[in-house]
């Protein structure tokens, strides 16, 4: 018997599995959903986009069809921001699901309502941060606009502008190190404040106008394209995000640098996992929802009724509904709460407890606890669940590691895990590593994105 325990290194695992094509394979496929999706709007649609190629049919569809059954496989949207993948199981859902929950939205810089002007010949859009952000970061970065704007006649314009090679890109200023005397002698939290990040945008004035000539050449190239007038800022959805496509990392290849990582790396393998997903036992859910950088509030959050409504039309749907169902069945649910943990990064050693920390390259990561300090605001996983969870993943051979979120007087986060485990559920933290999280550009390692999808696609598919 073995009684010294020590984490596996995935890559020499996977390689005497002979799995290293399937892992570059899969990262090749997790490149391309960040690509498409750098929004939580477009990370929804390409999920559902995914759902349907696969012969999933809207809840909407299910409804009229009117009857559901073992094996079905359903989708739910909520508002364009977030959704919810079923595959319904062989016992009924007042028995409990397997839920699989992660988020779509990332950090990112927000248009104010009114975010146009000009000022010295530049012209520049007022910005509200979205989420954790080290500020300096956002900098002198090639940025991209996307968003939706609603018209004055009502019509729906998606815009993306950065993001094809021959589009422009956008970039936040910072001041020259020959004058940033003051501004190095300043705390690096002050040293690039939020009201600071004016993203430029423009600098030939418009023809024939004396007033205000660059923003009003902003507005005709914007009207122009699409239909745009200033008005229409007051009402529209823009966010800005880092120009460019995922790349490979390091001579070897062995890592992803992209933007978005969090938590876009466990929405994609939740969806990876339950397309593969055929006749469970329980329920299967993969569920991304919105808001979570920001606490999880708002209509498209994991604080708003909108997955358990869908659990409710899908009793209804099995006949005999009971608002009793409906609470049985989020009470007898178990739940890996997805969402990325901090990988160690030696540079920065300080920062975090070696023991007990996330090692990239050692496979996914089990969180007992997250919060910060004295456990706030954590979920705490019940020994038997995370008991259950070991066994799962030990059973499908899928590399593992446990960790925390840094030394305990450092600081910490959250992930919606508590909120579900509000309804009875147990719920554990199950993620990967991350370098630079909450950066413009993050870093995961292919081989734990890969043992990821393999313990997501486990814990659907096998009961202990």
């Amino acid at each position: 018997m073995k009684l010294k325990h020590e984490f596996k290194n995935a890559w020499e695992v996977e390689r005497e599995n002979n799995k290293l094509d399937d892992i570059m394979s899969y990262a090749n496929g997790y490149k391309l959903f960040l690509d498409n999706g750098k929004t939580e709007r477009t990370s929804a649609r390409e999920i559902v986009k995914i759902a349907k190629e696969n012969g999933y049919i809207s809840i909407d569809e299910a409804i009229q069809k009117g009857s559901i059954n073992s094996g079905d496989k359903i989708y739910a949207e909520n508002k364009d921001k977030s959704v919810a993948l079923f595959v319904m199981g062989k016992n009924p859902l007042e028995k409990g699901m397997k839920v699989i929950g992660a988020h779509l939205d990332a950090p990112r810089i927000d248009l104010k309502p009114n975010p146009l002007y000009q000022e010295a010949n530049l012209g520049f859009f007022k910005t509200h941060y979205y989420g954790g952000i080290k500020k300096y970061q956002w900098t002198v970065t090639p940025l991209a606009i996307h968003g939706v704007v609603i018209l004055n006649d009502g019509k729906k314009v998606d815009i993306c502008i950065g993001e094809d090679e021959n589009d422009p890109v956008f970039c936040i200023t910072d001041l020259l190190a020959h004058l940033a005397g003051d501004q190095m002698q300043k705390k690096l939290s002050e040293g690039v404040t939020g009201e600071s990040l004016n993203i430029l945008v423009g600098h030939i004035p418009l023809e024939g106008e004396e007033k205000d000539a660059i923003e009003q050449n902003i507005l005709k190239i914007l009207n122009d394209k699409y239909g745009m007038v200033g008005e229409d800022f007051l009402s529209a959805e823009i966010e800005v995000v880092p120009s460019g496509r995922a790349r490979d990392l390091g001579f070897d290849r062995s890592m992803v640098l992209a933007y978005g990582h969090d938590d876009r790396v466990c929405s994609y393998a939740a969806v990876k996992s339950i397309i593969e997903t055929e006749n469970p036992k329980y329920c299967a859910v993969a569920l991304c929802v919105d808001k979570e950088e920001v606490g999880s509030q708002g209509n498209t959050g994991m604080q708003s009724k909108f997955f358990e409504n869908a659990v409710a039309e899908l009793i209804a749907l099995e006949g005999n509904y009971c608002d009793l169902k409906v609470r049985r069945a989020m009470a007898n649910t178990k739940v890996l709460s997805a969402d990325v943990s901090a990988g160690y990064d030696p540079n920065y050693a300080d920062a975090y407890e070696k023991r007990n920390s996330a090692y990239m390259g050692n496979g996914l990561v089990l969180s007992k606890y997250t919060g910060s300090r004295g456990k706030g605001g954590c979920n705490d996983a019940n020994a038997e669940f995370m008991a259950e969870v070991r066994r799962i993943f030990n059973k499908a051979n899928v590399v593992w590691q446990t960790a925390e979120l840094g030394k305990v007087d450092q600081g910490g986060g959250g992930t919606i895990a508590y909120i579900l485990a509000n309804y009875g559920a147990e719920v554990i933290d199950c993620g990967v590593g991350v370098l630079n999280m909450h950066a413009p550009y993050e870093i995961v390692s292919k081989v734990d994105i890969y043992e990821m999808y393999k313990g997501y696609k486990a814990f659907f598919n096998m009961n202990i």
